[in-house]
């Protein structure tokens, strides 16, 4: 029996997913599925990129705000609230289109992870996405495992392993899997010069928009160490706040730590063999939807 189909956009950050989605989603009349593990908290908006009500044009959004800043949301729940919204979005006779660049969500809903306990809380997650490869072997060897060649230099397989520890499973048991759809992964990005200039530009945007008001607000409400376990955009803001960085100290450290993080994203994407990448400076929505509409077809 055929699985239902879904589709995933994935890449690096600022590389124009969410506005692919909408694209793609409004032609083939589907919803979307976000797969961001800091965009699920509500009140994080500027420092995570959250898409706005009308950058949505029309199209349904799911798991956006679904937690409280300070709560742990764990990628089980997140399998488990994904494939609740995609199973509803399939009942309503629409395409799901499942999006984002949190590379662990996305393979837990694509390839059907199977979790036997609970997944690890969100600084764990921040701070597995920013630890260059040799960290994360030193933590992994701290804890008495052993690292073959086939995982020494994969970031990737570092990574589960270290979320396969913190769970309490058998960081080498083979990995149960259980596959639910039938998945076209989309892939997103642009030359690494041009993803470089789009990071500051970005970042230039968020800040004149508010960013550091947001996360002051957010102060107000959890301890700083949440915000410094997300990471990134929360964890330097924070920092700022707390008087650590002049402005130019903490735009020139936010922005290169940004940068380290999209390569990194760049190496974990490129390790799935399955992946459609699309022309970002050519014409990506009519590229996707060729190939969308092919993979409907079979």
């Amino acid at each position: 029996m055929s699985k239902p189909k879904l589709i995933v956009i994935l890449g690096p950050t600022a590389c124009g997913k969410s506005s692919l989605g909408v694209a793609l989603a409004r032609r083939f009349g589907g919803e979307i599925v976000s797969a961001d593990s800091r965009q699920v908290y509500r009140g994080l908006d500027l420092g995570t990129g959250k898409i706005t009500p009308e950058e949505m044009e029309g199209v349904p959004h799911h798991l956006l705000d679904v937690a409280e800043p300070g709560e742990q949301y764990s990628v089980a729940r997140f399998q488990a609230e994904a494939y609740e919204a995609i199973d509803g979005i399939l009942g309503r006779g629409k395409l799901p289109f499942l999006v984002g660049g949190t590379g662990l969500y996305l393979r837990a809903v694509g390839e059907g992870y199977v979790f036997h306990g609970a997944g690890p809380d969100p600084a764990l997650r921040a701070e597995l996405e920013e630890l260059p490869t040799q960290a994360l072997r030193d933590r992994l060897t701290a804890a008495g495992v052993e690292l073959d060649e086939d995982c020494f230099a994969n970031r990737p397989r570092l990574v589960r392993l270290i979320e396969k520890l913190e769970n309490g499973e058998d960081p080498h048991a083979e990995e149960a899997k259980n596959p639910r759809y039938e998945v076209l992964n989309l892939g997103v990005a642009y030359p690494r010069e041009t993803v470089l200039e789009r990071i500051d530009a970005r970042l230039q945007a968020r800040i004149d928009a508010g960013m550091v008001e947001e996360v002051a607000r957010l102060r107000e409400r959890v301890d700083d160490g949440f915000l410094e376990g997300l990471g990134l955009e929360y964890r330097y803001t924070t920092w700022f706040l707390q008087g650590k960085f002049t402005y130019d100290q903490y735009f020139d450290e936010l922005s290169r730590s940004i940068k380290r993080f999209a390569k990194r994203q760049v190496s974990w994407f490129k390790k799935d063999k399955d992946v459609h990448w699309l022309n970002m400076a050519e014409n990506p929505v009519a590229e996707g939807i060729q190939l969308i509409s092919a993979f409907l077809e079979t």
